[in-house]
């Protein structure tokens, strides 16, 4: 996910961070239709809807996301985003060790915000909306896994999401000469899209939400070794600190669950 973020930063050059965003979400479309074939019943009635509105979502997420890089080291701003699942996690339980979880996320995410608000108090606000379009991407995630239709799902929803979205092409004209960039965009899509997202389906479905919340501690650190490979983004001392709070509220919360479900 987050070398296809990395490379979506290199088009911003030639696109508005939105409007990589939705080359992102055209380009998975593209792949999950051509992959998928969903039949008629997708597109009609109760899961149309159901797809519709995840792809609305999550696309619209990824464009606050985009815009959020555009202006953050990308593990800084993925570590702002990850308020939204421990918030979303942390209702669920009135537990000491979920609000200790609770805390340390909120600490690490005020401290991030504390060092980058005079710099980029956009790209906060910006990682704050993902955060709660994340939230609700991992509650409409979990009715769409358990439709036992994921994948499909995701073709009608991002097809969706890319017609009720298209007004986002305006910040893409750049990119239609260059076959390079557009081929660049697919591969976003693939990458950032079609690749994690399937899985996200599959793990969804098949394992508990504790095991996959474990997992999703690791993001933050993923994503700020791929800004310091790829983009040589190097986190300043507070940065670091916020993002191993992030990742501590993460892993308490998920050791929580996993005692609850053993």
């Amino acid at each position: 996910m987050y070398v296809g973020a990395a490379l979506a930063v290199w088009l911003f050059e030639a696109a508005t961070p939105a409007g990589v965003a939705w080359l992102r979400c055209l380009g998975a479309a593209l792949i999950l239709l051509a992959w998928r074939r969903p039949g008629r019943e997708a597109w009609r009635g109760r899961a149309l809807l159901l797809a519709g509105t995840f792809g609305v979502v999550t696309a619209g997420m990824n464009v606050l996301f985009y815009e959020a890089i555009a202006r953050l080291p990308l593990g800084t701003a993925v570590a702002i985003e990850f308020l939204g699942p421990v918030l979303v996690a942390a209702l669920g339980s009135r537990g000491l060790r979920d609000l200790a979880a609770l805390a340390s996320v909120t600490v690490g995410v005020a401290v991030i915000a504390d060092v980058q608000w005079e710099g980029s108090p956009a790209g906060v606000a910006f990682a704050l909306g993902a955060a709660v379009a994340w939230a609700a991407y991992i509650v409409l995630g979990k009715r769409v896994a358990l439709a036992g239709n994921g994948v499909d799902s995701l073709a009608v929803g991002f097809t969706v999401a890319t017609v009720v979205l298209s007004p986002l092409v305006l910040g893409t004209t750049a990119v239609w000469d260059e076959p390079d960039l557009l081929a660049f965009a697919v591969g976003v899509g693939l990458l950032s899209t079609v690749v994690p997202y399937a899985l996200d389906q599959v793990v969804l479905r098949r394992v508990g939400q504790a095991r996959f919340a474990l997992l999703l501690a690791l993001l933050p650190v993923t994503a700020a070794v791929i800004g310091f490979v790829m983009l040589r983004q190097i986190p300043t001392l507070g940065e670091a600190v916020g993002i191993l709070a992030v990742v501590v509220g993460v892993a308490l919360r998920s050791g929580a669950s996993e005692r609850k479900t053993a």
